[in-house]
């Protein structure tokens, strides 16, 4: 299984990006349970920002509300994060979170090789 994640980069304080990362497994069909965005910032432990569950349902960590959007494409197996009024505590290294299983398998958990987000002030 194999999460690809885009959309980091450099931005200013105030500034707008939007993250996205697809989950694939080469020559098998991937079944895609519980969805996330998890990031880590310079010295700190890594925290949940934001998870959507199979039905759709949302959670976004108390710092992000009102600011954080996270939804799912599951025809394509991918979720995104639209990320408006960004600040510099939100600089961190971005993790996309998959629970999935392959054919005949038990549900595990997977991780995306993180994309930087940078807020300047």
């Amino acid at each position: 299984v194999q999460l690809q994640a885009f959309g980091g980069g450099l931005v200013q304080s105030g500034g707008s990006l939007r993250l996205s990362c697809v989950a694939s497994a080469s020559g098998s069909i991937l079944t895609v349970y519980d969805m996330g965005w998890y990031r880590q910032a310079p010295g700190k432990e890594r925290e949940l920002v934001a998870g959507i569950l199979g039905g759709g349902d949302t959670v976004h960590v108390d710092s992000v509300k009102g600011r954080f959007t996270i939804s799912r494409d599951n025809d394509k197996n991918t979720v995104y994060l639209e990320m408006n009024n960004l600040k510099p505590e939100d600089t961190a290294v971005y993790y996309c979170n998959v629970k999935a299983a392959l054919p005949g398998r038990e549900r595990n958990n997977y991780w995306g090789q993180g994309t930087l987000v940078t807020v300047s002030s």
